[in-house]
């Protein structure tokens, strides 16, 4: 096979290359290991294969870029820049986008070879090049030039380049294509703020973030709501965490949460800034956050008792991050029976909304309701109690009903809550005294696709592992589970036939 590839080579190389042999090339470079491709490859081979780009011909094209990508991969990435840097700059204004993603990927990979690095950054024209393709129409060719650009910024020279030094210019230039392009540079500036402190200080400098934070805080509410997004992956670390807070940004987002009372608009942000509050209570401290900022819990309670599907979502999912640890928990078990009634409102969206909220209450339910062996104190117990009891009248009835719909999506959503609670013995009594409850269990036929049967084993595994299962449940359904557990989520049994002499 390497000799047929090295002879398809010279032909390449010798632009004796038709279709057929470049799809013979495709093939036979994909069956040979890239130590032997190493050993046959010339710099001929590759500038004749680049050659072979320069056809108006998207087959020719097609088979070419499909070759090269196989050989580069191959080569050493110091190689590759320092012999094949006119072709990677040739390939970045080449009108198929598929050969601007070849080319923008490679030097995502040289980026990473500290060897290699340097000769990057010494190529101003192809990082300019790099930076205008975030202007590209196609979003594939964009996102491959943002991703080359964040591993350009993972080192301090490469921040330098970026930030220091003329490009900066041109990413503030390209920014300027229209709104699409300008949220794309702030997805980078944001993905390269969270790497370090260091990284988001250059970002910060650069006056970026201070452009993607004025226009977060401005009036156009459809541009907000971009924004908030950016903003809320830039809280996700200490560093962007601590920028936040430092620069009041925090406290804006807070104001325009009370300020949204009176904005007949504000169905356009505000979801996504209460997400914000919600995923900053999970990284930082649930209290802290909620005591801080009461306007956000109380935004949550308001948007969950409302009329509106879009709205009841969002709280939903923020109840569920809000409530997936112990802190938070009790944050919500302090506002008592208001908490207490929307459980029940969750209940009967649960039961009745429209299949994609019904998911997320489900979800939410779980994430509420699951509590870790090592924290379950009597008083965390009783409360998860108290929550399961209030979202129904018989709330493992309800899901028990959910669970045998045949939708495996609700299926399984109705399994992960009696998985959340499979660990906690109150729970185990409820399904003890539920009448063919743990029949059902450990029934397989109910589970029609893997989907439902991984679901149904991840239950079998938390009510085995618990401490108190043998005692509650007893001898005999024990050992029934704990054989399920050994057989595995797709265990067939083996129906015995006899053979009947004369039958056909």
């Amino acid at each position: 096979m390497a000799e047929a590839v090295a002879e398809l080579l010279e032909r390449a190389a010798r632009r004796e290359a038709p279709l057929e042999e470049l799809r013979a090339l495709r093939l036979a470079v994909q069956a040979v290991p890239p130590a032997a491709l190493r050993a046959r490859l010339s710099d001929d081979h590759l500038g004749a294969l680049f050659a072979l780009l320069n056809v108006n011909d998207r087959e020719q094209v097609s088979a070419c870029v499909s070759v090269l990508e196989r050989l580069l991969q191959a080569l050493d990435p110091l190689y590759v820049i320092q012999n094949l840097r006119e072709e990677l700059q040739k390939g970045l204004f080449h009108p198929d986008d598929s050969v601007k993603i070849l080319t923008i990927s490679q030097v995502g990979r040289i980026v990473e070879n500290s060897d290699a690095i340097t000769e990057i950054l010494n190529s101003p024209e192809l990082l300019r090049q790099i930076i205008n393709c975030i202007g590209g129409e196609k979003i594939a060719v964009a996102k491959e030039a943002i991703k080359s650009l964040s591993r350009i910024a993972q080192t301090q020279d490469g921040l330098e380049a970026l930030f220091v030094s003329s490009l900066l210019s041109d990413l503030k230039n390209v920014m300027a294509t229209n709104d699409v392009v300008r949220y794309r540079v702030y997805e980078l500036i944001v993905e390269i703020s969270s790497v370090s402190a260091d990284s988001l200080n250059y970002c910060a400098n650069s006056g970026l973030i201070s452009e993607l934070i004025g226009e977060l805080t401005g009036d156009d509410v459809l541009v907000r709501a971009t924004c908030i997004e950016m903003v809320t992956s830039l809280a996700h670390t200490p560093h962007g965490r601590q920028y936040l807070a430092q620069q009041g940004i925090i406290d804006k987002i807070s104001n325009i949460i009370v300020g949204a009372e009176s904005d007949p608009f504000s169905g356009f942000y505000l979801p996504g800034f209460v997400k914000f509050f919600g995923n900053l209570a999970v990284v930082d401290s649930p209290q802290q956050i909620c005591e801080r900022y009461p306007v956000f819990v109380e935004k949550v309670f308001e948007m969950a008792e409302s009329h509106d599907p879009t709205m009841i979502g969002v709280a939903v999912d923020t109840l569920g991050i809000l409530g997936s640890n112990v802190e938070g928990k009790q944050v919500l078990q302090k506002t008592r029976n208001r908490f207490q009634n929307l459980l029940n409102r969750i209940g009967h969206q649960a039961k009745n909304a429209p299949t994609e909220l019904r998911l997320r209450c489900l979800d939410a339910i779980a994430s509420l309701l699951y509590l870790p062996p090592e924290q379950q104190t009597e008083d965390l117990l009783r409360m998860t109690e108290s929550w399961f009891t209030s979202l129904s009248s018989q709330p493992l009835e309800l899901f028990r009903g959910i669970s045998t719909q045949p939708f495996p999506d609700l299926h399984c959503g109705a399994l992960r809550v009696f998985t959340a609670i499979a660990n906690q013995p109150w729970a185990q009594k409820l399904m003890l005294d539920s009448p063919g409850f743990v029949e059902y269990i450990v029934d397989r036929s109910v589970e029609p696709d893997k989907a439902s049967k991984d679901a149904k084993y991840e239950l079998v595994k938390a009510l085995v592992n618990s401490k108190t299962i043998a005692e509650i449940f007893g001898n005999q359904y024990y050992l029934r589970l704990r054989a399920y557990l050994r057989e595995g989520p797709y265990y067939v049994k083996a129906v015995a036939t006899t053979a009947v002499e004369g039958a056909e």
